[in-house]
């Protein structure tokens, strides 16, 4: 990817994963969320329409957790870059010693766009979404991502271990429901189930938004991968915690708590 950077001679680049469809009408609405004071633009990622269980459990994750960790983050000027697609200043990048400076990093995106705030920058999110399309579609993999993902957020940002369970609708909800019960001595399975439902509500809703349009799946089978995910995702958290070792490829890296990967294995056999 370094020699394609060194190779470019316009003063924005776009970065962009092999497996992300764009639409005709997607680079112009990035450059156009690109101001003066802006230095990068992003896409908030999300799925192709596509059939199967595994293609429903990706829309329903990234349209509704992702979506509300990501859209929060941005609104309280948190770095939230993934790299899935992004529209940059190239002068910014050059001014630190290019695109290279950050091949240390598993998770060159967050680094990069990092520099961008430090300097002064603003990063801003597009208003379409990053449209994965890869042709590997299947739960174990997909949970792979996930757990890869998770073990990349504790390295770069070790409070996560604490804080990211709170984000979990079933791990809130029994807190909430503990300290109701003591506090003011309510019902906590009522409350519990109420608290779950309203929040499955709100990700219907939240969900019907990025989508902007007819989803391509029922409410029953929204349902049953909403539950699958909400019930799967803290097992998975506490996975990415026991294992820090993350293998990418045909290899096998460890994160320092500055998010710097160290090669544990050269090669694995495939």
């Amino acid at each position: 990817m370094n020699k394609a950077y060194e190779a470019t001679n316009y003063d924005l680049i776009l970065i962009s994963d092999s497996g992300i469809r764009m639409k005709e009408d997607t680079l112009l609405d990035m450059v156009n969320h690109m101001t003066e004071k802006t230095g990068l633009v992003h896409q908030m990622p999300f799925t192709c329409d596509r059939n199967g269980f595994a293609a429903t459990l990706e829309k329903i994750y990234f349209g509704t957790a992702q979506s509300r960790i990501y859209l929060a983050a941005d609104f309280v000027r948190v770095n939230c870059h993934t790299g899935m697609s992004a529209l940059m200043r190239k002068a910014v990048l050059e001014e630190q010693g290019g695109l290279k400076i950050f091949g240390c990093y598993l998770a060159e995106d967050f680094f990069i766009a990092k520099s961008f705030l430090d300097r002064g920058w603003k990063t801003a999110i597009s208003s379409q979404p990053a449209l994965q399309n890869s042709g590997l579609c299947d739960v174990n993999s997909f949970q792979a991502r996930l757990t890869r993902w998770a073990k990349l957020r504790v390295a770069m940002l070790p409070p996560v271990i604490i804080l990211e369970p709170l984000t979990e609708c079933m791990v809130i909800g029994a807190c909430a429901a503990w300290a109701s019960s003591l506090l003011f001595l309510w019902e906590p399975l009522a409350f519990y189930l109420i608290h779950i439902l309203v929040w499955f509500l709100c990700d219907w809703i939240l969900l019907s938004i990025v989508q902007n349009g007819t989803l391509p799946f029922n409410k029953f089978d929204f349902i049953i991968g909403w539950l699958f995910r909400e019930c799967s995702g803290p097992y998975l958290f506490i996975l990415a915690v026991l294992d820090p070792s993350i293998k990418w490829r045909n290899r096998v890296f460890k994160l320092a708590w500055s998010g710097i990967a160290q090669e544990v294995k050269p090669r694995i056999k495939c």
